[in-house]
């Protein structure tokens, strides 16, 4: 992006629809407001209530799709209990709690408790989500499905017709926006590999293969002979959960080495890819010839593929194979119609900050405040970007999210532009952002009590070395 007092205006931008309540579209919607520059912002929620992925369900999904590998994919159905709204659980396990620390897990202009965890529980994030969301919850539709963004164009504006379905009444409603944000999440629709026999063992032996998004205790591992595949965090944290009561050892299937002192958290034996199921002995083969048999769980923690079921009519198609969105700049605009945002794409970031700084960006973008550079040159970009990135396009480096944060708010202020101020990490936040990692995993060998940092034995001590406060590359490297 450029700046220029006398660049022409790029939007007419009046009327907005947020399509989700989580983190990010809550977050959006205070930055589009506070803007002061559009008639109307509306948020449609297919929830009961604030949070996204946040909003536990003690019943998970009904729904398994043994392999799942396509984009196609249908969303699950909601679930229907009686006399409440209707639900679509989330992967939200009973017992979790954040992977970095409350201060780097808050709004800008909203503490979270200080006598909460330093590692905050799923119940006191989605309270204070609630919470954050008070003094815009008039403008949220809650029990609204988005089911179709169509684009059009009318005089050289492009337009958005929205069909929204209400879970309640069973009645459609279609209305015209001038811009969309979609902050609908990315832990909706499961991967799961087609590994050799899977699906074959699946109907042979239905109830062994699932997927992480179905866990919600490890009581139903009790005794059991259990492979755990995956060892992101979230794969790591239910491997340790399930490895006290499974019988002995868990096996930890894996692409790349675990860190020890993880491994040895999680309690697993480290093993191979899955190479084969094995129907009749009710095993599976690793890649390295090992054979296990009379498995009586495979749990995936293999992760969500992108999916936009209500953008499906844009040309060319935003996700191919789910593993990134294409066309979009700066992984927030869409390239050919930039009425169109997505924040929350970058992975391995601080989603609350980033989706403030997104907020930020999109409010002032739209307020014709920030100009973007034209197709071919947002395009290069893209093109460049993939071409170091490679296939984990979403993915940003250790560290990429403090330069991004701290740039977006030094440029942003020093624009004088109007709005509400982004996030900015001061020195004792950026060494939290550093050493979050192993804090987290002393928290969670203690007993998941600590409420502070140094009660876990780490203290902050000003740095001498300006590089090791996170560096502050220049706006206009990361924008």
């Amino acid at each position: 992006m450029s700046m220029g007092s006398q660049a022409p205006k790029q939007f007419d931008v009046k009327k907005i629809v947020i399509i989700g309540a989580g983190p990010s579209g809550l977050a959006a919607a205070k930055y589009l407001l506070a803007q002061k520059a559009f008639e109307s912002v509306v948020i449609f929620e297919q929830q009961y209530e604030v949070g996204g992925v946040w909003n536990y369900s003690a019943t998970a999904s009904q729904t398994l799709h043994v392999p799942q590998v396509s984009v196609d994919c249908p969303p699950d159905p909601p679930l229907r209990p009686k006399d409440t709204p209707p639900v679509f659980p989330t992967p939200m396990y009973e017992v979790l709690h954040t992977n970095i620390p409350r201060s780097l897990m808050q709004f800008s202009d909203l503490p979270l408790p200080q006598d909460s965890l330093i590692f905050p529980s799923r119940q006191d994030v989605q309270a204070y989500l609630v919470k954050y969301a008070a003094d815009i919850r008039h403008l949220i539709r809650f029990s609204t499905q988005v089911q179709d963004v169509r684009l059009r164009q009318d005089n050289g504006r492009d337009q958005w017709d929205v069909d929204v379905l209400s879970l309640e009444t069973g009645e459609v409603d279609t209305t015209t926006y001038d811009a969309v944000v979609v902050a609908s999440g990315h832990y909706s629709i499961t991967y799961m590999p087609d590994v050799k026999n899977i699906a074959v063992f699946h109907a042979a032996h239905p109830g062994v293969v699932s997927h992480s998004k179905h866990y919600r205790t490890a009581e139903g591992f009790a005794n059991k002979k259990v492979v755990a595949v995956g060892n992101a965090a979230s794969g790591l944290d239910i491997a340790s959960q399930i490895s006290r009561v499974c019988k002995k050892p868990l096996l930890l299937s894996v692409r790349t080495a675990t860190p020890k002192p993880s491994l040895e958290f999680s309690g697993g034996e480290e093993v191979p890819v899955i190479e084969e199921f094995l129907v009749d002995e009710r095993g599976v083969r690793f890649q390295d010839g090992r054979v296990e048999k009379d498995i009586d769980a495979v749990i995936f923690a293999t992760g969500y593929l992108f999916t936009f079921p209500f953008l499906t009519s844009l040309k060319p198609p935003l996700v191919t194979n789910g593993r990134r969105v294409y066309g979009v700049y700066k992984e927030l605009f869409d390239i050919d119609h930039p009425t169109l945002a997505f924040p929350g794409l970058p992975i391995k970031v601080t989603p609350i900050s980033m989706s403030e700084t997104q907020g930020a960006i999109i409010s002032r973008t739209w307020a014709n405040l920030l100009p973007l550079p034209g197709p071919e040159e947002m395009r290069k970009w893209e093109s460049e970007e993939a071409e170091k990135r490679g296939p984990s396009f979403h993915v940003w480096p250790k560290g990429g999210d403090i330069e991004y944060i701290n740039a977006m708010h030094d440029w942003l202020m020093r624009s004088r532009t109007s709005g509400k101020e982004p996030p900015y990490w001061n020195e004792e936040l950026v060494w939290q952002r550093q050493i979050f990692a192993e804090a987290k995993l002393k928290f969670e060998k203690e007993g998941q009590k600590a409420h502070s940092l140094a009660e876990l034995g780490f203290e902050y001590r000003p740095q001498q070395d300006p590089d090791t406060a996170g560096g502050s590359a220049p706006a206009e490297t990361l924008l």
